[in-house]
C-alpha cells in the first residue's frame, strides 16, 4: 500500500502544480514532463496499433477488395463536390497535424476535405520487384514487411512516419541517393484520381507527362490512390565505415569523392562544425565481424549522432556492421537531433534504459500539443530546412549557412538528379550529382530573423540552381519560387486537367507569402 499512496501523492501534487502554474506555463516552459507522461505513452499506442492493423491485413489478403472499395468512395466524393458546384478547393481529409510536415496548414478549415484512409501494402511483386502501395503506407511499416521477406526500397527516406504520399507528392531523401536519385526516381507507377473523379493510371509511358508532373506537386494535380515502387534485394547488414575528417575543403573534397563511388551503397555526412566532419561510408552485406556488430537502433543504445561524434573527438576512423533496418532507421529515435531539445537529457544511459523503449514520440502528437506559443517560439528560433544544392558548390553553400544561421549539425546527404521535364531537375541535359543540406535547430548567429535569414539562404539557392524542400518553411514570392522550381509541365497539365477550380496552386498552399 505504501508504494502506491507515494506514486499517488506525487500524481496529485503534480496536478496541483498544473492547476497552479497553468498547462500553457508547463507545455512551453517544462515540455519534456508533458512529452514524457502522455506523448511517449500515446506515441507507443499508435504505433502497437497501426502496425498491428497493417499486419494482420496483409496477412488476410483483403488491402486489394478494400483497396477497390476506397478507391471508389474517393470518387464519389469528388463527383459529389462537382455535383454541388464545386464551391471551394479541394484537399485530401487528413488532419494537418498529422503530417511529419512542423508547417502548420490553414487551408484544411476552408477547403473541401476528401476523406482518403489507404493505409495499406496492396501487392508485393518479386518477379517485377515493385511494391504497390497505398499513399498513408509509412516508411516504418514498409521496412517491417520487406526485410522480413529479403526485400527492400532502393531509396528509403529515414523516419518511420513519412507517408508513400508525402514522399511522392513532396520528395524523399536517403544516403543511397547519390546512386538511385530521389524517392520519385524509384517509382514506376501513380494511381490518381482527378478533378473530375476518373481514375487514371500514369507511368513512363502511360500519362507520361502526368508521371512527371506529380512529383513535388504538393496534391494540386489530383489524389493519389496508390503508388507502385522498385524494390532490390536485402542483406542482413551495413558494414559502416566512420571517417572523421577536419578543415572544411577536405570535408567537401572527401565527401564529394564518396558520394562519386558507386560502390558504396550509402554515403552520409553529419557536419559538426564549420570545420569537422564525419563522412560514412557503407556496403550491405551477409556477413559481419562478431566483434564490430552494433545494433544501435536497440532502445538503451546512444543516439546515433552522438555515437558518430565519438569518433570525431578520438579522431579515429572505424568500421561497425549494422542490422539493416537499424541502419534505415538510425536518425529516427532522436528525430535526427531535435529530440534534444525537446528531452534535453534524453540521451542519458538511464533514461533510455528505463523510457527508451517509448522514444521518439510521435512528430503528429508533439504538433497537435504545441499550441501556438511554441508554434511562434519555433517559428522565429528554431530552423528545420534541407536545402538541394549541386555539389560542385558545396563548400560555398556551407559557408552561407554558417554566415546566415550557424546551425549545426548540418546533415549532408547527396543525390544523383537526372535530367527530366517535372517541377525538379538539373539545367543542363545531363544528370547531376546534388547534395542535400540538411539545418535541423537553433540558430546561434545573433542576427537570425526568420523571415529575412531564410529569404537570404532560399536567394542562395536559386542562384546555383538548387531547390528546397516543401514540408518546411518558405518566404519566397510567387517570382522568386517559380524561379527555382520548372512549372512549364505543371501548369500545362493544371489547364487540360481542370484543376485550377478543384486545387489551389502549389505555391499559394505551401509558401508563407501566400498563407494568411
Amino acid at each position: 500500500m505504501g508504494p502506491l499512496l507515494y506514486v499517488g501523492g506525487l500524481v496529485f501534487m503534480f496536478l496541483l502544480w498544473i492547476k497552479v502554474k497553468g498547462l500553457d506555463y508547463v507545455i512551453v516552459h517544462q515540455r519534456w514532463i508533458f512529452v514524457c507522461l502522455f506523448l511517449l505513452p500515446l506515441s507507443v499506442i499508435f504505433d502497437v496499433y497501426y502496425y498491428v492493423r497493417a499486419w494482420v491485413i496483409f496477412k488476410m489478403c483483403s488491402a486489394p477488395k478494400l483497396h477497390d472499395q476506397r478507391v471508389r468512395d474517393i470518387q464519389r466524393q469528388v463527383r459529389e463536390w462537382r455535383r454541388e458546384g464545386g464551391k471551394s478547393f479541394m484537399c485530401t481529409g487528413r488532419p494537418g497535424w498529422l503530417t511529419v510536415s512542423l508547417r502548420v496548414g490553414k487551408y484544411k478549415k476552408t477547403h473541401k476535405n476528401i476523406m482518403i484512409n489507404m493505409m495499406d501494402v496492396l501487392e508485393v511483386d518479386t518477379k517485377r520487384q515493385v511494391v504497390r502501395v497505398e499513399p498513408l503506407a509509412n516508411m516504418g511499416q514498409l521496412t517491417a514487411l520487406l526485410t522480413s521477406i529479403g526485400w527492400t526500397l532502393p531509396v528509403l527516406p529515414e523516419l518511420d512516419d513519412l507517408t508513400v504520399g508525402g514522399l511522392v507528392m513532396g520528395t524523399g531523401i536517403e544516403s543511397s541517393s547519390h546512386i538511385y536519385g530521389l524517392f520519385q526516381h524509384i517509382c514506376v507507377a501513380f494511381d490518381l484520381v482527378l478533378a473530375d473523379g476518373s481514375l487514371v493510371r500514369c507511368t513512363e509511358e502511360e500519362n507520361s507527362d502526368l508521371f512527371h508532373a506529380v512529383p513535388w506537386s504538393c496534391g494540386t494535380l489530383g489524389f493519389l490512390v496508390a503508388a507502385e515502387i522498385k524494390i532490390v534485394p536485402a542483406h542482413a547488414w551495413v558494414k559502416l565505415h566512420y571517417e572523421p575528417v577536419r578543415g572544411l575543403e577536405n570535408i567537401c573534397k572527401r565527401f564529394t569523392e564518396a558520394s562519386e563511388d558507386k560502390r558504396n551503397t550509402f554515403v552520409e555526412g553529419i557536419q559538426y562544425s564549420l570545420d569537422s566532419a564525419v563522412i560514412m561510408t557503407g556496403t550491405m552485406t551477409d556477413y559481419a565481424e562478431p566483434d564490430k556488430i552494433n545494433k544501435i537502433g536497440l532502445h538503451f543504445k546512444p543516439w546515433f549522432f552522438k555515437h558518430v561524434e565519438r569518433y570525431l573527438k578520438s579522431n579515429h576512423a572505424g568500421v561497425e556492421y549494422i542490422p539493416l533496418r537499424h541502419y534505415y532507421h538510425r536518425h529516427t529515435r532522436s528525430i535526427f537531433w531535435e529530440l534534444q531539445d525537446i528531452i534535453p537529457f534524453g540521451n542519458n544511459p538511464l533514461f533510455r534504459w528505463l523510457l527508451g523503449w517509448m522514444v521518439p514520440p510521435k512528430i503528429s502528437l508533439l504538433k497537435l500539443t504545441q499550441g501556438e506559443t511554441i508554434r511562434r517560439l519555433y517559428e522565429q528560433h528554431h530552423v528545420v530546412q534541407d536545402m538541394l544544392v549541386p555539389m560542385k558548390h558545396l563548400q560555398t553553400a556551407i559557408t552561407r549557412f554558417h554566415q546566415d544561421i550557424d546551425v549545426y549539425p548540418l546533415w549532408l546527404c547527396p543525390f544523383l538528379l537526372p535530367p527530366g521535364r517535372g517541377m525538379v531537375h538539373p539545367k543542363g541535359q545531363k544528370e547531376e550529382l546534388y547534395v542535400d543540406i540538411g539545418a535541423y535547430g537553433e540558430p546561434k548567429v545573433k542576427h537570425f530573423e526568420a523571415k529575412a535569414s531564410t529569404r537570404q539562404l532560399e536567394k542562395f539557392v536559386r542562384d546555383v540552381h538548387g531547390f528546397q524542400m516543401l514540408y518546411a518553411d518558405v518566404y519566397m514570392e510567387r517570382e522568386e519560387f517559380w524561379e527555382m522550381f520548372d512549372g512549364q509541365l505543371y501548369h500545362r497539365l493544371r489547364d487540360e486537367l481542370g484543376c485550377k477550380d478543384a486545387f489551389p496552386e502549389v505555391y499559394n498552399k505551401i509558401c508563407k507569402s501566400a498563407r494568411h
